[in-house]
């Protein structure tokens, strides 16, 4: 294939996205995350005790996620906010995930950034019912993400690490930018943004988006 026969493929693959797009956008229901944190198997030993396991609140969207009953104090510089529920189960990695909004309330400035993605991250100090700890570059704004399935993501014309731009169905009709596509096997679809983001379009937990564009 010489270079002339390269473009044009990527031309068609490009107006198939985007009819893709246009076919299905509009089916993409919403999950809005309040703060929260993940917690690995030695920091749930230290702020619960050796061996503790986390109890079932209420599943999540996500396959085999869930709230669990257990919660934690996290706190900053300036404040901060007690009873911020742990999602379960247990990770590998330990993570603490909270809004523009409550960063301020804490005092601090978390980067945005993808999950698991915490090199230079900020710090809080995290309190629970058997122990503390400073959870050094641990404390991150989420970025914002679609969840899907292959045969989502297949149908949607995107591929995992795209970023789109995603329209909000309500009467502000507010446009996100820079929206990340994840994409694995046990991923159900769902566009995850935090309470600051999901505020200023008026959108709650089930209202519906659609992607509008993709930018690769």
């Amino acid at each position: 294939m010489d270079i002339k026969d390269e473009i044009i493929d990527a031309v068609v693959k490009d107006v198939i996205s985007r009819i893709r797009i246009k076919e299905g956008g509009r089916a993409i229901p919403v999950g809005i995350s309040n703060r929260h944190i993940h917690l690995n198997r030695e920091d749930m030993d230290i702020l619960f005790g050796k061996g503790y396991e986390l109890t079932i609140k209420n599943h999540v969207n996500q396959p085999g996620q869930f709230a669990a009953n257990e919660t934690v104090c996290i706190a900053g510089p300036k404040g901060c906010f007690e009873r911020v529920r742990i999602l379960g189960p247990v990770r590998r990695y330990s993570q603490i995930e909270i809004s523009r909004t409550d960063a301020f309330t804490l005092g601090i400035n978390p980067p945005v950034r993808d999950s698991n993605d915490l090199k230079g991250s900020e710090s809080l100090c995290v309190i629970g019912p058997a122990g503390m700890k400073v959870f050094e570059e641990k404390v991150i704004c989420a970025q914002r993400h679609i969840h899907m399935s292959p045969d989502d993501a297949d149908r949607f014309g995107v591929i995992n690490g795209d970023m789109v731009d995603v329209e909000a169905l309500t009467d502000k009709g507010i446009i996100y930018r820079n929206v990340l596509i994840r994409v694995a096997e046990n991923f159900a679809l769902e566009f995850h943004i935090d309470t600051d983001e999901a505020n200023a379009a008026d959108l709650k937990n089930g209202d519906m988006v659609r992607i509008i564009g993709i930018n690769r």
